[in-house]
């Protein structure tokens, strides 16, 4: 899955500039939105038991698209895009794998109580979509997207419970709620620099050259690096992402 993305963006980006499909055009677009979501692993596992709080985190987005207008209804769409993908959550969970870093000493194993995550990431995305002109107001678009990361932090803590070291059957280690009982963790640099995902959005044009847009991103590559293994599942960025935009020609 993830070879054929990078096949498509690289045959895709390619092509864009050698199209020349009669009564075609080149539209030039800004745009500037917001976006919200979460970094997750697919299905909720059970493990984990409750989201006690999800706090919304929004972050700017602030794209350059050039848009390849085919004859008929159909386009190609490349660009850049400056944005952010943050969250703040705390969770319930049992028995649930994690490494952590408690009075100075690094301890592995199955933890029971809540857990404190905070993600940050900042980033250039490149998007290779296909568009659909449905109506003169509505424009469809869809295809997989990658960015690069130049920026990206994953720390937080568990409290008010214990960790079982190495298994679940292993010696009990008692973990506090105050900064010096409580256990941290920081997994920052294992995260991954270039992430590949999909996008599916839609362009709601209020007049010729300007309105709204909706646009949801789902990550296909876990935002760890591949053989990481500090906690038990691999979490996809999956985030919405809503704004304006107005054609610059």
């Amino acid at each position: 899955m993830k070879r054929h993305v990078i096949i498509a963006i690289l045959l895709l980006t390619v092509a864009l500039p050698r199209l020349r499909a009669a009564g075609s055009e080149w539209i030039y677009t800004g745009r500037l939105g917001f976006s919200v979501g979460g970094t997750a692993p697919m299905g909720m596992p059970a493990t984990i038991r409750e989201l006690n709080s999800f706090k919304l985190k929004a972050s700017y987005s602030v794209g350059f698209d050039i848009e390849r207008r085919l004859s008929g209804s159909w386009g190609l769409l490349t660009g850049l895009r400056a944005e952010g993908k943050d969250m703040d959550i705390d969770a319930t969970v049992k028995s649930y794998f994690t490494t952590i870093v408690q009075g100075g000493q690094s301890l592995a194993g199955n933890f029971t109580g809540r857990v404190v995550t905070r993600v940050t990431q900042r980033m250039f995305t490149i998007p290779v979509n296909v568009t659909r002109r449905v109506s003169d107001r509505l424009t469809l678009q869809a295809g997989p997207y990658v960015s690069i990361l130049t920026r990206a932090k994953f720390e937080g803590y568990v409290y008010d419970g214990y960790l079982r070291r190495n298994d679940p059957t292993g010696p009990k280690v008692i973990v506090g709620s105050d900064e010096n009982t409580r256990g941290s963790y920081d997994f920052g640099d294992d995260m991954r620099r270039l992430q590949l995902g999909l996008n599916l959005g839609a362009d709601w044009h209020l007049r010729k050259t300007w309105g709204c847009f909706a646009n949801l991103a789902w990550g296909i590559t876990g935002i760890h690096k591949r053989g990481f293994k500090a906690i038990e599942q691999t979490l996809y960025p999956v985030y919405g992402t809503v704004g304006i935009f107005g054609r610059i020609r």
